[in-house]
């Protein structure tokens, strides 16, 4: 089974790029690939995507704001932030809006795959300079509550902390010596305790109230 991959990238070159790229190799497919969010909600309900791959800058409505928007209505979409920059604060508000991945668009082709692969299974992909940064933005976050007051078990900050560094579910899983089903289970009281919808939602969470 192929996975459904739509693009949302101004740079007429690189969306062309992606699209051939995608097409061209095996278990994925390109369904959809548009230069602007200006028709966001039909451009999903049409391609019905696996995974969105989003350019964080585009005319009109940017990336972020579209990840919120999808956010409303596809709070399980997995959304895979794209660009240029490694700038802290586009990093934590794609973060906070939803986004499953960030990644450096001079990501090498198979990685990019790879990350494409990655967050349909569930991960939380960052190109590693983008890790660097998250983690730095986790140290220099000042705490605004602590972390009991989430009632999180120690199982369940051991797998939040897990996504922030970007783990696929099967990675979790046995990392914890657990079965992904249990690491499912975990990440479903997870959302209900820190009261979000997303794994994007529960890494800004995590990272803003530093409870990892």
């Amino acid at each position: 089974m192929n996975i459904k991959v739509t693009i949302f990238e101004d740079n007429n070159s690189l969306r062309q790029s992606l699209f051939q790229l995608i097409n061209g190799s095996d278990g994925f497919k390109c369904v959809g690939a548009f230069e602007d969010c200006l028709n966001l909600m039909k451009n999903i309900e049409d391609t019905k995507p696996d995974v969105v791959l989003m350019d964080i800058e585009m005319p009109g409505i940017n990336g972020i704001e579209a990840v919120r928007i999808l956010r409303e209505k596809y709070p399980d979409l997995k959304i895979l932030m794209q660009t240029i920059f490694e700038d802290n604060e586009k990093i934590f508000n794609s973060i906070l809006a939803g986004a499953s991945g960030y990644i450096l668009k001079n990501t090498s082709p198979s990685r990019f795959l790879d990350f494409i692969k990655e967050t349909y299974e569930g991960g939380a992909p960052m190109s590693p300079s983008v890790a660097t940064k998250v983690l730095k933005i986790v140290t220099s976050q000042s705490p605004s509550a602590n972390v009991n007051t989430f009632n999180l078990s120690d199982r369940e900050k051991e797998i939040l902390a897990c996504l922030v560094k970007g783990m696929s579910y099967k990675l979790i899983a046995d990392a914890c010596f657990i079965s992904i089903d249990t690491v499912r289970g975990h990440i479903r009281n997870i959302y209900e305790k820190l009261h979000v919808h997303s794994k994007g939602e529960a890494i800004a969470t995590a990272i803003k109230d530093r409870l990892v």
